[in-house]
């Protein structure tokens, strides 16, 4: 089948699955493979169901009267969700970075939202499956998106822009992550670049950038570019801000452009953890003023704005304050999470730090940094999770714990009370399950 024919067939039935235990009626089943699956096996299981198209990329499952056979279903999908994005024609952000994506995506989206039909990347769905699924639910009335985009190889950002011709670009930063794919630092600027390579080939490509960052100043030459930070020195910024105060929630002030009146600063209390969060606000706010939003309305998105999904966020407990942020980490969050939480006035701080995972041959050394900078803070605990955790050489007070499960049966027996808590460390190490029993 022609992908104009499949694009018809779409028209009809604008849903899309992937997976065979959620299938909406009237949907379409892509059947995708990856390592221990093989989605053509489910395709008839996904038309019992209610799916009213299956598309297969394997000819002995093409045996029902609606499957669609094609050469491959990713790519079948990812050509689909062009198509589509070309056709609607909504104007695209695309935004990627080490740290920080997910949440300048959200801020981002909160604050268009004060003026525009937004449709913006749910969740973490920012790779080559989660991109095409996110345009493919376009739809007339949406006059900006957002679409974030994640990498862990080289290559995996030109893979997403080629699918989703962004209109304008956003590099919140770039980082030690992931480094176990992408080989080394260099790799990930490589990488992260490519979204910039992809901006200098549109005409009046407009690029939102972190000025401070010496590294994305550097790749974005040639690009128009439209700069917020924290340096009050006499470069010429869009938007500037500086923190007020972050004990433990971020408060800061902001102002467009140069002008140096007192009057012309707003003052925005947020609930976020974290100082450095303030860049991620800075370029919501430079995004929203660049469409027109007011600022009295970018205040209310920004105040407004609650996080979610284990980031930045601070829990009152009967026995703690937390602050969770689980849900990632690499040698850059985690060194931001640390200097922050040092900032924080508390006489009973604990910091739980798990494993940053996909390092590759870096992982020893950068374990042993963060433990480095733990023994130079003032803390009452340190308890270290993971077997990456487990070869550095620590003061004899840090307890180590082989994974989430072991500090937990730590917690129940002997719970810690009174404290100020840093969770901090990869998903993987499932941290997220903490904040429950603290």
């Amino acid at each position: 089948m022609e992908l104009e024919e499949l694009y018809e067939i779409f028209k009809k039935h604008p849903v899309v699955t992937t997976d065979s235990r959620d299938c909406p009626k009237g949907s379409i089943f892509f059947a995708l493979k990856g390592t221990t699956f093989n989605g053509n096996k489910f395709a008839k299981a996904a038309l019992d169901k209610g799916c009213a198209w299956a598309v297969v990329d394997e000819e002995e499952y093409d045996t029902e009267e609606h499957t669609i056979l094609t050469d491959d279903c990713l790519k079948t999908l990812q050509a689909l969700a062009l198509l589509h994005r070309r056709t609607i024609g909504t104007r695209i952000i695309g935004i990627t970075g080490t740290n920080g994506k997910t949440t300048t995506k959200e801020l981002t989206a909160a604050v268009l939202g004060e003026r525009y039909r937004v449709l913006y990347t749910q969740g973490n769905f920012n790779n080559d499956i989660g991109v095409p699924k996110t345009l493919l639910r376009l739809t007339p009335e949406h006059e900006i998106a957002v679409v974030e985009m994640g990498a862990s190889h080289p290559g995996d950002i030109k893979t997403l822009v080629d699918i989703t011709e962004p209109d304008y670009a956003m590099i919140t930063n770039v980082g030690m992550a992931h480094l176990q794919g992408f080989g080394s630092f260099e790799g990930v600027i490589k990488t992260k670049g490519e979204l910039y390579d992809y901006m200098r080939e549109r005409q009046n490509g407009t690029v939102f950038i972190d000025a401070d960052n010496e590294y994305l100043t550097g790749m974005a030459q040639g690009l128009r570019l439209v700069g917020y930070g924290c340096d009050d020195a006499a470069k010429e910024l869009y938007v500037r801000g500086t923190v007020t105060d972050c004990s433990p929630t971020l408060n800061f002030k902001w102002r467009h452009g140069n002008t140096a009146a007192d009057d012309s600063w707003h003052t925005v209390k947020t609930q976020l953890i974290g100082a450095y969060n303030v860049k991620n606000m800075l370029a919501a706010i430079a995004i929203g003023l660049f469409f027109g939003v007011r600022p009295e309305q970018i205040d209310h998105a920004l105040a407004a704005y609650k996080p979610s999904n284990n980031r930045s966020q601070l829990e009152v407990t009967a026995d703690n304050r937390l602050i969770v942020d689980a849900y990632n980490a690499n040698p850059t969050s985690m060194a931001a999470a640390l200097d922050n939480f040092d900032m924080i006035d508390d006489a009973h701080k604990m910091v739980i730090a798990g494993d940053m995972k996909e390092l590759g041959d870096a992982s020893a050394a950068e374990h042993q940094k963060v433990v480095d900078r733990l023994k130079a803070m003032t803390l009452e605990r340190v308890w270290l999770v993971g077997s990456e955790f487990e070869h550095a050489d620590a003061p004899r007070h840090f307890r180590k714990f082989k994974d989430v499960e072991e500090v937990k049966a730590c917690i129940n027996a002997d719970k810690p009370k009174g404290c100020c808590i840093l969770i901090k460390g990869s998903n993987g190490t499932r941290l997220f399950q903490l904040p429950d029993i603290l």
